[in-house]
This record gives C-alpha cells, structure tokens and sequence, in this order.
C-alpha cells in the first residue's frame, strides 16, 4: 500500500536524510562533487522548483540553483520512525488479534452446532430403537398374521373344490332323476 500525504513526506525525509546527513559530516566530499548535490536536491519535493527565465541569447532557459531544506536531527527522524513502526506493528498484531478472535468465535459456534447435531442424532437413534423394540414386540403377530392369512387360502382352495364336487354332484343327481 503506497502512503500518502504527511505519510509520504515523512518517510521521504527519511530515507533523504542519511544522504543530506554524510554531506553534513562530510564537507569535503559535498564540495568536491558538485554535480551529485543537485540530484540530490532535485529528488527532495521541497526543493525550490526551477524558474524558467529567457536570455537575451535567443531564448535559451536558465536555472537558479536549487536551495535545500534545514536538514531536522537524525535522533527526531530515528524516533520519528520507531514510532511510527510501532504503529504500523501495533495495527498489525491488533489486526491479527481480531482475526483470531473471529475464529475462535466461529470455532465456539462451530462447537454448539456439533454439539446439536449430536443431541439430535442421539434422539434420534433414540427413537430408531424405540421402533425396532416396538416392531420386535409386534412381530409374534404378524407372524401369526401370516399363518392366518395362509390357512384362509388353503380354506378357499378347499371351498373351491368342495364347491366344484358339489356341482358335479349335483349335475350326477339331476341327469339320474331325469331317466
């Protein structure tokens, strides 16, 4: 994420300010390299900006030369920086932290479901064996049902050929009477 505003300026003037600060402590090497100092000044965003002014030599611009900011102490930027790292870490962890929080709640509600789940599933299988007791206990009847309901068929075979052995009968007696 790129910062912005005073954000960006500060860490800006950070990273500038070991260079501006060797030049400080180093005046021999500033003086000597004359052409690195404008670079340096032309990346600062406080630097004055260049003026555009005509020559009478048929136009051709000039530059003033760039004047560089007071340089603030190392120590302020150093504890400017912690600072704002123990910010940046501190939103970081406290980003951590929530997401840990989210999730140990999502586990606890993780938790109770299963825990529903468990006393449904108890009920039912509960109720699972309440049926089959229930269906055990009923099954001497249904077996007797079946014997029933075999014995009725073989009773209405017999009543069909005691029905049929009774029309022959029947037509034996009427063709007898007939002669």
């Amino acid at each position: 994420m790129a910062a912005t505003g005073d954000d960006a300026a500060a860490m800006d003037s950070i990273s500038r300010a070991p260079a501006a600060h060797s030049a400080a402590l180093n005046p021999a090497a500033s003086s000597s390299s004359h052409a690195e100092a404008p670079e340096v000044v032309a990346e600062s965003p406080a630097a004055v900006p260049k003026k555009p002014s005509t020559n009478s030599d048929g136009g051709v611009e000039t530059a003033e030369e760039a004047v560089e900011p007071a340089e603030p102490d190392i120590n302020e930027l150093c504890t400017d920086m912690f600072e704002k790292m123990a910010i940046f870490l501190q939103g970081e962890l406290t980003g951590t932290c929530e997401d840990y929080r989210l999730l140990e709640n999502m586990n606890k509600l993780t938790s109770l479901k299963y825990m529903e789940m468990k006393d449904i599933s108890i009920n039912i299988s509960r109720n699972l064996q309440d049926l089959n007791n229930k269906y055990a206990s009923l099954q001497p009847y249904l077996d007797q049902i079946n014997q029933i309901e075999e014995q009725v068929s073989s009773l209405e075979q017999a009543a069909y050929k005691l029905d049929a052995y009774s029309k022959k009968l029947e037509a034996r007696f009427k063709k007898l009477e007939k002669r």
